[in-house]
């Protein structure tokens, strides 16, 4: 069963929500000064006041912060051109106000945003997938042909030191 904040109680949460300060939360809440660090950090774990906090800042976020879908929705009606701007155009008569669509270049950059979301549908990115895949098959391939060099540089090596050594007339062992 919830318990219910004494009003005091309440300004000190909403007061603390505004401003994010605890000790002047408390305070603009009728807490004595000398006495508002101790009684703000014990108000902040208090559970009731916690979940009442909780609860505004959730209700606050949901009402102003876009979620995914709302920004895809601004992002279409700009990219098609729904979306109109307000632009003031100052002259030697006055200031006169129009409203007018997107220019080319802002839609474009909304239609990229909204192409992000989507990954599976952007061909951008299937061509930067496609040319990583290269660059690391080229990769793995020049490592194996330089693997391959050395072992055939080895082994001409060791071939020239042996035909050193026939001309010579001895072997490498000191005979």
């Amino acid at each position: 069963m919830a318990r219910k904040l004494t009003p005091k109680q309440q300004r000190f949460a909403d007061e603390y929500i505004e401003s994010g300060k605890k000790e002047e939360s408390a305070i603009k809440a009728g807490y004595k000064s000398r006495s508002a660090h101790s009684i703000a950090t014990e108000n902040l774990q208090k559970p009731a006041i916690k979940s009442y906090i909780d609860e505004r800042m959730a209700e606050i976020a949901s009402k102003r912060i876009m979620d995914a879908t709302e920004a895809v929705e601004l992002l279409t009606s700009i990219a098609r051109g729904e979306t109109k701007e307000t632009v003031y155009i100052g002259t030697a008569d006055g200031v006169y106000e129009k409203h007018k669509e997107a220019d080319l270049k802002t839609r474009i950059s909304a239609t990229k945003e909204i192409l992000k979301r989507y990954p599976d549908n952007n061909k951008l990115v299937e061509q930067q997938i496609r040319k990583l895949k290269a660059d690391a098959d080229i990769a793995e391939s020049k490592a194996r042909i330089m693997n391959a060099s050395t072992d055939s540089t080895e082994a001409k090596v060791s071939e020239y030191l042996d035909k050193l050594d026939d001309v010579l007339g001895g072997d490498s062992d000191g005979n």
